[in-house]
């Protein structure tokens, strides 16, 4: 929030609810939003239900992903149906997805047998089918770092782009490389998720401060530069994705 603030930039907020309550966060991004003259957005990344979703949009959060995924193509559309009808009487956007990323998000493993790729006739039929405002597709991502160079499908990314209009969203960008994140945005991807750089970005300011400060003990201090660190990447992923710039943000006053 800071970084987006500093360098007017768009900046998004995803958490993880088995580490905070949502009612804290909420409270935090609040307190936040009076702070910066900005807009702001509390996105419910990977949520599996409609009666979760429902209780946080009723507290305000205007924007939401369901993930059907892992169930069968007309469950997966049942589902994100519901939710949408259900968000859209509330003013809250839907994003779902359609394929499955490999890897390990939020402690959730999904093996490379469970993955798989977002077939462009299915995206098709599931945006038709569900109303959805924006779509998580695999293409060759997982959550997580790579072992070896990520394959990513351009021309399936392509495919779909051609039969589905609404706005496409890429899972798992950390540690892909930049020329392919601009390919993947040049080809109709509109919002890029990334996580696993910015717990490393801070996990290893963090490690460093105390091999320079072995007998430190003041989280007001470690914590300080493990932010620091993770505003770098945010300010780079900012530039990589072309969205420097693109909203006017400053301190609000204060008495």
């Amino acid at each position: 929030m800071r970084r987006a603030a500093f360098t007017g930039d768009p900046g998004g907020y995803a958490g993880t609810f088995k580490h905070i309550a949502f009612e804290e966060i909420y409270a935090l991004c609040s307190a936040y939003s009076a702070s910066y003259r900005m807009p702001l957005a509390l996105h419910l990344d990977h949520h599996e239900s409609l009666d979760d979703i429902r209780r946080k949009v009723q507290a305000g959060v205007r924007s939401a992903m369901i993930d059907g995924s892992h169930l069968p193509f007309d469950d997966n559309v049942r589902l994100v149906a519901s939710v949408v009808e259900y968000c859209h009487r509330h003013d809250c956007s839907v994003e779902a997805e359609l394929g499955r990323l490999g890897g390990v998000e939020d402690d959730m493993a999904t093996d490379d047998e469970q993955a798989f790729m977002t077939d462009p006739q299915e995206a098709r039929r599931f945006v038709a089918q569900t109303g959805v405002d924006s779509l998580a597709v695999a293409i060759g991502t997982a959550h997580g770092l790579y072992t070896q160079r990520p394959k990513i499908d351009f021309q399936r990314l392509a495919a779909i782009r051609d039969v589905v209009s609404v706005p496409l969203v890429l899972h798992g960008a950390s540690d892909v490389p930049d020329e392919f994140v601009r390919r993947a945005i040049a080809l109709g991807v509109c919002k890029v998720n990334v996580a696993t750089e910015l717990k490393i970005a801070f996990a290893g300011a963090v490690k460093q401060w105390f091999a320079d400060h072995p007998q430190g003990n003041d989280p007001r201090y470690y914590l300080r530069v493990g932010m620091d660190a993770m505003k770098e990447v945010v300010r780079n992923k900012i530039s990589l994705c072309g969205s420097a710039g693109k909203i006017g943000a400053e301190p609000a006053l204060t008495a």
